[in-house]
């Protein structure tokens, strides 16, 4: 512990004096924070089991997999070259059981533990176990890790057999992220089997269709399309203080809100699309290195609900930098918005003490 304080105070780091209980919260001072929240590692207990093949698949990019697994050196260089202050961690795509989301959980408060000034961690949940998974956001967000206190959850977008959380069998779970106040992140995820087989031409590689169905576009789509269930299933009426991350620019939402307001104001519901895009959801930049999303989301969106990400390691902390710059050059935003995108949004949100250095 003493050794970390030292490297953070010769990294220009102030640590703030805090309690045990919230020694993942307490942060440092740095010049210009940036924190970083769409941020991933692989755990041992995903490794130990049978890993999702979509996710074995990535063994084949050069050095992405050892990155995923590391939680050390390797991804606080990473963070140094993109001057990055804080990174909160989740976890990679794919179904854990309630035991091996425990084990991964406590792997990841080990390195926060280790490294106390650089990271803090979102909870890995078995969502297709929703008693489970209120069970284990309580155990990781209510402080009872040693001392380490997650600040929410990072969840996939569906379950691997394509359950979606819009029924009210995950009441459960929203209550309990509302009573512990922390933010649920969805996550886009592997397409299920479900539509794969609706989506796959004959005419494409099933490479380039996979791509097509992820990280292309269709997993986008996918987050986009779940807030708009949740919206429709009622979650937000019945818990209306419900706080909901997506990443990737909004996952489409923005450059469609104004029609997917008028369209769901059909529905009969307590709050409108709007009043819940504007109280209930956070987004985050999280890999899109462009300026054209940013200013749709600028005309729509209010500019506290906006907060960078990089999603490390399948971006690189240094790009991610490169475009803050890009950002600040553009002069699209105030020198407080742009404090607020780097760091002061999410510190808000997710209780995180970092501050400027004096």
């Amino acid at each position: 512990m003493i050794r970390t304080y030292r490297r953070a105070l010769q990294r220009g780091i102030t640590i703030m004096s805090h309690s045990a209980t919230s020694s993942a919260h307490s942060k440092g001072a740095h010049p210009r924070p940036i924190i970083t929240l769409e941020e991933h590692f692989i755990s041992r207990a995903a490794l130990g089991s049978h890993l999702n093949p979509k996710n074995e698949s990535l063994r084949a990019i050069p050095g992405l997999f050892d990155a995923l697994a590391e939680l050390g050196s390797a991804r606080i260089a990473d963070m140094d070259a993109g001057e990055v202050t804080l990174q909160v961690i989740s976890h990679a795509p794919g179904d854990l059981s309630p035991s091996q989301c425990l084990e991964c959980n406590d792997q990841l408060a080990e390195a926060i533990r280790s490294h106390p000034s650089r990271f803090a961690g979102f909870a890995e949940l078995p969502m297709h176990e929703p008693q489970e998974a209120a069970r284990e956001l309580r155990r990781t967000c209510s402080g009872e890790l040693d001392g380490v206190k997650f600040v929410g959850a990072l969840v996939d977008s569906h379950t691997e057999a394509g359950l979606y959380y819009d029924g009210p069998e995950f009441d459960v779970l929203w209550e309990e992220a509302t009573k512990l106040d922390v933010p649920i992140y969805l996550h886009p995820t592997w397409p299920s089997e479900q539509l794969s087989s609706a989506y796959q031409s004959p005419h494409i590689p099933s490479n380039v269709n996979l791509s097509i169905l992820a990280f292309g576009f269709g997993w986008h789509s996918d987050v986009a399309t779940h807030i708009i269930r949740l919206y429709a299933g009622g979650v937000f009426d019945r818990f209306p203080k419900l706080k909901i991350i997506i990443g990737h620019m909004g996952e489409m939402i923005p450059f469609m809100l104004q029609r997917i307001q008028r369209v769901s104001s059909q529905w009969g519901k307590e709050r409108s699309f709007r009043d819940v895009w504007d109280s209930n959801i956070w987004l985050t930049t999280s890999g899109n290195w462009a300026l054209d999303p940013l200013a749709c989301i600028l005309r729509n969106t209010k500019h506290d609900r906006i907060m960078y990400s990089v999603d490390y390691p399948f971006a690189k902390s240094p790009n991610g930098l490169k475009w803050l710059e890009e950002l600040e050059e553009s002069q699209m935003v105030t020198e407080e918005e742009l404090e607020g995108i780097r760091w002061k949004n999410a510190a808000k949100l997710l209780g995180l003490n970092v501050a400027p250095a004096p």
